[in-house]
């Protein structure tokens, strides 16, 4: 049984302004068209349209000066990582530059983990790891793997690291559903993920960085795949 839709009018007409602004339709540094025009052309008030306009401030996708008018912000020049989790729920092509930085970064990490990792963080991956092979498969394989890789970050001893791992995770957690394949198989799941963990615990920095790149090129690999027929079926929609 699939949950009641629980949207609102200004959940609607912030969807809906959020897809045309992404889409292009209202160019970066354009003005929309005047509050009373707007609100008369979608059916709604002006207060409505004022609470969608808030949330899309606040979402960093337009910026309002009184007196002046509503503008679209340059998000490309102007936005922060904060805004990946939006743009790869309008469009999963953002995953694919997701994905690339993801191999960047984490290999990077995995090397610095393993030169600076401690022994009670050493025995914190080892038992993080383990939980990835015990979990029911599926999803909880998936939290369960991310839970490693944001322990990886920590070994570095940068927060910088730390606070860049949550913001690829925060990306496209949102729809793991549709990227669920590397991890349908646990004990899989834990196998492609040993070698990261052990070359950590070792210090080997080359063969932590090595193995990491080898994980995220093979768990890309199949999650894109799996994002295949989605693509498919709607384009096939369309």
């Amino acid at each position: 049984m699939e949950p009641l839709s629980r949207e609102t009018i200004v959940d609607v007409l912030e969807k809906r302004l959020r897809e045309e602004i992404l889409d292009g339709r209202h160019p970066a540094g354009s003005y929309l068209p005047p509050e009373r025009e707007l609100a008369d052309g979608f059916g709604v008030t002006r207060t409505t349209l004022k609470h969608a306009f808030g949330r899309l401030v606040h979402a960093g996708l337009l910026e309002t000066r009184h007196g002046v008018g509503t503008r679209v912000r340059d998000f490309l020049r102007l936005g922060g990582a904060d805004l990946l989790p939006m743009l790869v729920r309008h469009s999963p092509d953002w995953i694919g530059e997701i994905f690339e930085v993801r191999r960047s970064i984490g290999a990077l990490i995995a090397e610095r983990a393993a030169a600076g990792a401690t022994a009670p963080q050493i025995a914190e991956l080892r038992t993080l790891l383990a939980a990835v092979g015990d979990a029911a498969g599926g999803d909880p394989v998936q939290l369960a793997d991310a839970e490693v890789h944001r322990a990886l970050a920590r070994a570095t001893g940068n927060r910088v690291y730390v606070l860049l791992t949550n913001t690829l995770f925060n990306a496209y957690l949102p729809v793991r559903a549709a990227l669920v394949g590397p991890f349908q198989d646990p004990r899989a799941a834990r196998d492609r993920l040993a070698p990261v963990v052990e070359a950590v615990a070792t210090g080997d920095q080359a063969a932590a960085r090595t193995a990491a790149g080898d994980y995220l090129s093979a768990t890309e690999r199949i999650m894109l795949e799996g994002l295949a027929p989605a693509h498919g079926r709607r384009d096939d929609a369309r």
